[in-house]
């Protein structure tokens, strides 16, 4: 039998080992992007998240950033733990801090915090609790104050100033009445004294003399009120993931505080050449004007760093509430690793 033989063009095989050479010197075909899942609440405070992903931070990092907008705080907190999202960016609660306790939750960074010269929660006196000599802080003792829920930011900023003025909590009749609205209408209609407000719905009512204001909490009692935070698996199985997750997010923070919470040599909060922009872009994903948003502006540090003592106090606070339960230590489920130059670190 003879054996066949294919016939080859003259120059076949110089041709194909060119086109080898040719595709060894091609750069590799991008990654793949990892997919990320993230809670938020479509709030000012959010405005690092909003910033990256709508300048391309996460993309940069090699991660596919889908955002997951809740109502509230709690939920982004459930969220996590249960899978459904991969991080939160959020406000402490005492629920919050019972999910972390369990082991359910890891801080690896801040989002905002009440920090003097900036607006972010309110002390506000009804018309009539004005009217009748509601007009300092220390007064608050046998006052009927508004909140949104026992156990939250409201909450715990009315505590720090009883510490600070040292009075008692006790001696204050708290209305936990579950939302802003619920809020601003008991306010107006006189059913309570005073409420603890978030500046874009506090400015508004001051403004048409529907309320007064008494105060702002962050030239009171600063502290850290959200922060960043995953589940201990997803460190476990993607700290690679996690890492890249933190940059994007520090270079949102480092432009949203180059850009509406800079100031100038006096002092004043002025921002930077692309502060108009910047309160566009946010405006976009919270549903508010521009001018809406610029109400609100809450202090972020530009690297993400947590006060992280208190935090440690937060937790103190809530074990004597009776909101959480005494086992839980702040060290369990804070991960300083992430972030250099962590804030009041030494605990």
């Amino acid at each position: 039998m003879r054996r066949r033989f294919s016939k080859r063009r003259p120059g076949a095989g110089f041709a194909f080992v060119l086109a080898l050479a040719f595709a060894a010197l091609l750069p590799p075909p991008p990654a793949r992007a990892e997919a990320i899942r993230i809670g938020v609440l479509k709030l000012a405070s959010s405005g690092p998240i909003f910033i990256a992903a709508e300048k391309g931070y996460f993309k940069d990092e090699g991660l596919d950033a889908k955002l997951v907008y809740f109502q509230a705080a709690q939920p982004v907190a459930v969220a996590v733990v249960s899978g459904d999202v991969d991080f939160g960016v959020t406000a402490f609660t005492a629920g919050f801090f019972n999910l972390a306790g369990k082991g359910g939750l890891t801080v690896i960074g801040a989002q905002s915090r009440e920090e003097p010269g900036y607006h972010l929660i309110a002390y506000v006196a009804a018309n009539k609790a004005y009217d009748a000599g509601f007009r300092s802080l220390d007064q608050f003792p046998g006052k009927k104050i508004a909140i949104t829920q026992t156990g939250s930011s409201f909450h715990y900023s009315l505590g720090l100033l009883a510490e600070k003025l040292r009075f008692s909590l006790a001696s204050v009749q708290l209305a936990a009445l579950q939302s802003m609205s619920n809020m601003a209408s008991a306010l107006e209609g006189n059913q309570v004294d005073g409420a603890l407000l978030p500046a874009s719905v506090a400015i508004p009512l001051v403004q048409k003399g529907k309320v007064h204001l008494l105060g702002w909490v962050g030239n009171e009692t600063p502290w850290q009120v959200g922060a960043l935070f995953t589940s201990p698996r997803e460190i476990a199985a993607h700290r690679a993931v996690v890492e890249k997750f933190v940059r994007a997010y520090q270079k949102g923070a480092r432009e949203f505080y180059d850009q509406l919470l800079a100031k100038d040599a006096s002092g004043k909060v002025v921002g930077g050449p692309r502060r108009a922009a910047t309160l566009a872009l946010i405006a976009k994903y919270v549903n508010e004007t521009p001018a809406q948003v610029a109400l609100g502006i809450p202090y972020i540090d530009p690297q993400g760093r947590l006060l992280v003592g208190d935090v440690y106090h937060q937790v103190a606070w809530y074990q004597a509430q009776g909101l959480l339960d005494k086992s839980v230590s702040a060290k369990s489920f804070l991960d300083l690793s992430f972030i250099k130059g962590q804030q009041d670190a030494a605990q």
